[in-house]
């Protein structure tokens, strides 16, 4: 597992801590998105629709800081967005890690070499370069060329310089399993510390809406991928469970409480992913007067298709915590690849046609993905 042991200790003595306090719903990853403004443009992302006015706003880092001690969740993910465009990222950073939380400062690393200079090491600062896989995959993801060979520079300089680095990778529709098996090969003789994977969500903002897997595609790729990689030391960022879920060994319901968003607009419901219910004003709101039970695959025709980790991560690590010897046999045993899957989820009611639904203007596009600050 590529977490390092003194951030599984401070974990699991919060979670011990929120279950002595009988907390039914509680974070465990606070997901700070302090702008959307971005230097890429990627074909999966939404987040880049926005109008112009609203990418150049900022969260202050007064406000993010708030968001942290509000919300108490022990890991923030900074993402956006590109967050190194935020002229007091070092700050919010800083300010992260004197309050002991651990930070994934999450970046397509374009300026990371510019930028890590305004950073110290530290057990709790992770840059988490986003990597979609090997350089033709990932070029082709984000929509521009020498994007790969430049992320995985700023990878090396990062670790000759004492950094903790991981690598968020997502994927997507057509994805090889060889190839997969190949790049985190790649990934791990880079020497990240850890590696995210998730299949990627199909964002109403999206560019292309033909690049998202259904679950049993995402159940049957990650089944093949995992079989292709036995025996090699792949240092994935994910419980076990997490991990067996995505091989279709594992029947879990979203927790999105479990890694709730703080964006420009509010704390966003239900999740990362989507904003149907709109924004809460503070976190306290967002937790009580939610109604959770409308959302999560089979619940809610925007949820459908999803296994990402920002919605399940949570319910594997209270699975682990329930089951601790089921989760440490699946651990050393890795996911299973052969026998019957779980049955998938009911279907909820059919979304909109993707042509119905809004994509990034093109004028947009080349408006936003060359800004710096």
């Amino acid at each position: 597992m590529g977490i390092p042991l003194l951030q599984q200790y401070r974990v699991g003595k919060y979670i011990l801590g929120q279950k002595l306090r009988r907390n039914r719903r509680y974070p465990l990853v606070l997901m700070l998105e302090p702008l959307f403004q971005c230097n890429l443009a990627c074909e999966g992302c939404g987040k880049i629709a926005h109008p112009d006015d609203i990418l150049a706003q900022r969260m202050s880092a007064g406000e993010c800081l708030d968001a942290v001690d509000e919300c108490g969740a022990p890991v923030v993910s900074v993402a956006g967005g590109e967050p190194l465009l935020h002229k007091e990222m070092p700050e919010i950073v800083d300010g992260i890690i004197r309050r002991r939380k651990f930070v994934y400062l999450c970046t397509n690393a374009l300026l990371a070499t510019k930028r890590m200079k305004d950073y110290t090491p530290s057990p709790y600062l992770t840059f988490s370069i986003h990597l979609d896989g090997d350089r033709e995959r990932h070029d082709a993801s984000v929509c521009q060329e020498g994007v790969y060979d430049r992320a995985t520079h700023a990878i090396r300089q990062l670790r000759e310089q004492g950094f903790r680095v991981n690598i968020n990778c997502t994927l997507f529709q057509g994805e090889d399993p060889q190839r997969a098996r190949d790049f985190f090969d790649e990934a791990t003789r880079l020497g990240v510390e850890g590696i995210t994977v998730s299949p990627a969500f199909d964002y109403e903002g999206a560019k292309r809406h033909d690049i998202f897997m259904g679950i049993r595609t995402i159940k049957e790729l990650f089944r093949d991928i995992f079989r292709e990689g036995r025996g090699h030391k792949w240092p994935l960022s994910h419980s076990g469970l997490y991990l067996d879920f995505l091989a279709g060994n594992q029947s879990y319901e979203c927790m999105p409480w479990g890694n709730p968003t703080r964006n420009l607009f509010g704390w966003q419901r239900p999740c990362y992913l989507h904003a149907d219910g709109g924004y809460a004003a503070t976190f306290r709101e967002l937790m009580d007067e939610t109604d959770w039970e409308q959302y999560g695959v089979g619940r809610h025709p925007k949820c459908e298709n999803c296994m990402a980790h920002c919605g399940f991560e949570a319910s594997a690590v209270e699975d682990t915590v329930r089951h601790p010897l089921k989760a440490l046999k699946t651990a050393l045993r890795g996911p299973r690849t052969e026998g019957p899957m779980v049955p998938d989820p009911p279907s909820a009611e059919p979304r909109e046609a993707p042509g119905t639904v809004a994509t990034v203007p093109v004028s947009a596009i080349g408006r936003v993905s060359r800004q710096e600050s």
